[in-house]
């Protein structure tokens, strides 16, 4: 054998283990048994506009003049775009809410407090933003009207985010902040959008597991819960979702081996691991949980899969997905009429939830 023949076969050998060892790296349990409509007393569509209304038409307007603009942007770019962006979307809106800073256990975050609500019941909200992003007062929009919705005071972590610090120190900052807000309140509530959902549905499953006090009911708006990226909405959603779309569809076009790869250095956990994909979890006895979703955006599936997965395990897991809309469009109320009614819904699952517990 000639020294080029050897060089070429030690070449060849490295990049077999190297893309057997992406695909070991994403490898989990087969999601495609949950690719089915959820049972009628999970939830469903809801749709009880006549197509998207005006207001949710120009915040999808604006969304897709600010993804023309990240074309070409380097990551770095992104990253500081994004981030302003978010803090952009906050700007100069009121509300009748009081927001009180407040250590939490080491964990920065924000109390908000919404008039005459009773502070012995208490939610945890965790903010959206693909784990790069956002921070209390850009989700006041979200945490204000959940406080109105759970008659409750809201805590908004500021946990610590990517690529400032590894992934695990914003999970173990949620942590945190759930043991430092459990005593003693009458009524505990959870909730979160998009990564801040991913972070929600991790907790669930650790809490059960540490065996502390759960929360009477979780609320996950477009939330992520797959970091395999393995659901069929992933791709087929991508020109649908104006949001996501040009944030993340150059992840699409990267071969999965290399994305599980560059997932793996980055956060130092293999994709399908339960601490960064939910769904891959056990999910049995959970604590009623509702998930929202467009049936537009990318993360379609990540919810369908979700719910089916634990209503499979016997936990009461419910879907309400929307036909059109943006991802976490809740995060426009008032203005918009579909958030306005997204949160109506959110008021009802919370109702129902006290009222079969009490």
């Amino acid at each position: 054998m000639t020294l080029i023949t050897l060089t070429l076969a030690v070449i060849l050998l490295i990049v077999l283990v190297f893309w057997f060892g992406g695909l070991w790296l994403a490898r989990g349990e087969d999601l495609t048994v949950h690719d089915h409509p959820v049972d009628p007393d999970a939830g469903g569509t809801v749709d009880s506009q006549a197509g998207a209304s005006p207001e949710h038409g120009q915040a999808e307007a604006e969304i897709r003049a600010a993804g023309v603009k990240v074309k070409g942007m380097s990551r770095k770019q992104m990253l500081l775009f994004t981030r302003q962006f978010m803090e952009d979307m906050s700007r100069g809106k009121s509300f009748n809410c009081e927001f009180v800073p407040v250590d939490a256990g080491g964990v920065p975050a924000e109390w908000v407090l919404a008039p005459g609500v009773d502070p012995t019941r208490r939610v945890l909200y965790i903010h959206g933003g693909a784990f790069i992003a956002g921070n209390p007062g850009t989700h006041r929009s979200i945490t204000s009207r959940f406080s109105e919705a759970a008659n409750a005071a809201v805590l908004a972590i500021d946990y610590r985010l990517m690529p400032e610090h590894p992934r695990r120190k914003g999970i173990e900052d949620c942590k945190t902040a759930y043991r430092w807000l459990i005593e003693p309140p009458a009524r505990i509530f959870m909730g979160g959008d998009s990564a801040g959902g991913n972070l929600s549905l991790v907790l669930s499953g650790w809490i059960r597991d540490e065996k502390l006090r759960r929360p009477d009911a979780i609320v996950a708006l477009s939330p992520l819960t797959d970091s395999t990226y393995s659901g069929p909405s992933i791709r087929d959603n991508l020109p649908t979702d104006t949001m996501l779309g040009p944030l993340f569809g150059a992840l699409t076009k990267i071969p999965k081996p290399i994305l599980s790869w560059i997932f793996f250095l980055e956060n130092r956990i293999r994709q399908s691991d339960p601490l960064v994909s939910p769904v891959f979890a056990e999910l049995s006895n959970l604590p009623p949980t509702l998930l929202q979703v467009s049936e537009a955006e990318m993360l379609f599936d990540d919810a369908r899969r979700y719910v089916n997965k634990a209503r499979a395990a016997g936990s009461p897991a419910f879907l309400q997905s929307w036909p059109g809309l943006l991802h976490v469009w809740q995060i426009f109320y008032p203005e918009v009429p579909e958030a306005r009614e997204a949160w109506e819904q959110v008021d009802t699952f919370l109702k129902r939830v006290e009222t079969e517990t009490s």
